[in-house]
């Protein structure tokens, strides 16, 4: 991804380049200034070999003062950092030899401040022209926290490469601000990165940091106005990793004059762990609680990460990464092959757990004429009004990533509910929605025309599922292709081969274990809705069902 090389030279200049604004303490009540204000800067990992230090690029700093409660530091680059103990490591990353004047102010009590000056001469050479480009889409480019993923807040200590302690389900913190925020990295007529958040006048703080919004710091978390307003700076650097190469870009970016990306931990500084076109995922030690490591998930997508970005598939033609066929069912016998299928009989609890309508009998499937039918019949059938089918291959074939292919027409009638849909093969054992749920189509006779593909997950689940759906013509009169293409990184949902919804699949999901195939027509039910009085009878037909690996 990149290039870098750095040789660092720091020279601290004493004599006339030495500045020094250290008076002697000052009283007034509760007003005193910090007093024996030093500042020593040292570069990492300097030798005789590499006088000039390691190649990092780094340089640490300390600064120890009597009565200081904060050091704010100005390195002379467009950045800055507030420091609560004085210590801090930084990264020049401007190319060539340049002479930079760094500046510490402490802060005593009641506003009172002590300064002191030291020169850094540097040569550094850093270069990620990719992730520079990806961040700022070589212009603007404007990111949001990506809400509809699994973890997209996330915890864990800082000795560890993962978030052990806390995992945020998708859309978690909704009735908060932290959805509100948008953060926006754009590039000058130089080339310098610059960063603006638009928090819509309320920030998602850690109330470890409340105090830097004049509250009092806690646990958890809370909404607190605080004013983002302003350009800042941006700079990249090599950034110091417990990760190995494939882990990490590598590169960390630093955020001057305290800014931060929308949840506010007291850090400006966040190491890039994964950039693409739309996603991006960052890892950053609080700055309340050095024992910890905070993740975070950006999209480019203004509705939290469900799919869309600038590099999204979602309206183009499925390009399939699948060519082996492993299973098909083209329906050609005069009766369904139970070495494959399975019929699920009954109404299920309170409807199959949606309130339905229908009583599913084995007798509502008819297979003749090379296709299947499922057939909604209003008819009296064990209590219930209306019998109908579902068919499921559980146990029998069941499948881990691939791309699932469905050809059908689907009923009209209003209270129809047909779905093409999996779950995961751990069902039995872990329960709904823990197991996950993939419909590949759904469609409701009161929504004519209108198909939905939707993942079902803890925090996920119902009326919360992560959805997206497509206007889809002639969907009762024509067959029309389903399609479930289906990866470890995404997963794609496509009508006639074109891509209508993309999700980005990652390792918290329960999407990557085998799921088994069911297809069905409810009747009513939560999404299903009113039934036509009139109703007597429709189908969903289908034409085949076929597995690519």
């Amino acid at each position: 991804m990149k290039n870098f090389k750095y040789i660092l030279g720091l020279m601290i200049i004493l004599g006339s380049f030495f500045q020094s604004c250290q008076d002697d303490d000052h009283t007034f009540g509760e007003v005193v200034a910090p007093s024996n204000l030093t500042l020593e800067a040292t570069v990492m990992n300097a030798d005789e070999d590499n006088p000039y230090g390691d190649g990092s690029g780094k340089v640490s700093f300390s600064a120890q003062a009597e009565n200081a409660m904060n050091y704010k530091f100005t390195f002379g680059d467009n950045t800055s950092a507030n420091i609560t103990d004085g210590d801090t490591i930084h990264a020049f990353t401007k190319t060539g030899i340049n002479d930079y004047v760094v500046t510490v102010l402490a802060t005593g009590r009641g506003g009172a401040t002590t300064s002191e000056t030291i020169m850094v001469t540097v040569y550094s050479e850093f270069d990620d022209p990719e992730t520079k480009s990806l961040l700022t889409g070589d212009d603007s480019k404007t990111w949001y926290i990506a809400a509809a993923m699994p973890s997209h807040l996330a915890l864990g200590p800082i000795e560890s490469k993962t978030s052990d302690w806390y995992n945020a389900s998708p859309f978690e913190k909704k009735d908060g601000c932290f959805y509100d925020d948008s953060m926006t990295f754009s590039l000058d007529e130089n080339g310098n990165i610059l960063y603006e958040l638009d928090n819509s006048g309320a920030t998602f703080f850690n109330t470890n940091s409340l105090s830097a919004a004049g509250g009092t710091n806690g646990t958890g978390d809370e909404c607190f106005g605080y004013d983002t307003s302003g350009v800042k700076n941006v700079s990249l650097s090599a950034a110091p990793t417990i990760y190995t190469e494939d882990e990490t870009t590598g590169t960390q970016m630093m955020i001057s004059d305290g800014g931060f990306l929308s949840y506010y931990l007291g850090t400006s500084t966040y190491e890039i762990l994964e950039i693409e076109e739309d996603y991006m995922q960052v890892r950053t030690q609080s700055g309340g609680n050095a024992a910890e490591a905070w993740y975070l998930k950006l999209t480019t997508n203004p509705e939290g990460g469900a799919g869309g970005g600038n590099n999204s598939a979602e309206g183009k033609e499925l390009e399939t990464e699948f060519e082996n066929l492993v299973w098909e069912e083209e329906f050609d016998g005069s009766t369904l092959d139970t070495d494959s299928w399975n019929f699920e009989t009954g109404n299920g609890d309170n409807g199959w757990g949606n309130n339905e309508k229908q009583y599913y009998t084995a007798e509502n499937v008819v297979v003749s004429d090379g296709t299947l039918k499922i057939n909604a019949i209003a008819e009296s059938t064990n209590g219930f009004d209306y019998s109908s089918a579902r068919i499921t291959t559980m146990d029998k074939q069941e499948f881990k990533y691939g791309r699932v292919e469905v050809r059908a027409k689907l009923p009209e009638e209003s209270g129809t509910w047909p779905a093409i849909w999996m779950l995961g093969s751990n069902f039995a054992e872990v329960g709904w929605p823990a197991s996950g749920e993939i419909d590949i189509m759904e469609h409701v006779g009161n929504d004519l025309g209108r198909v939905l593909g939707t993942l079902h997950m803890p925090g996920n689940s119902g009326g919360e599922g992560i959805s997206k759906g497509t206007d889809v013509e002639n969907v009762a009169s024509e067959f029309h292709t389903y399609t479930l293409e289906w990866t470890a990184d995404h997963i794609l949902f496509a009508v006639d081969n074109v891509v209508f919804h993309e999700y980005k699949n990652n390792a918290e999901t329960p999407f990557n274990q085998p799921f088994f195939l069911i297809l069905n027509v409810a009747m009513g039910g939560t999404l299903g809705g009113e039934i036509d009085p009139n109703f007597t009878q429709d189908t969903m037909e289908v034409d085949y069902v076929k597995v690519f690996q």
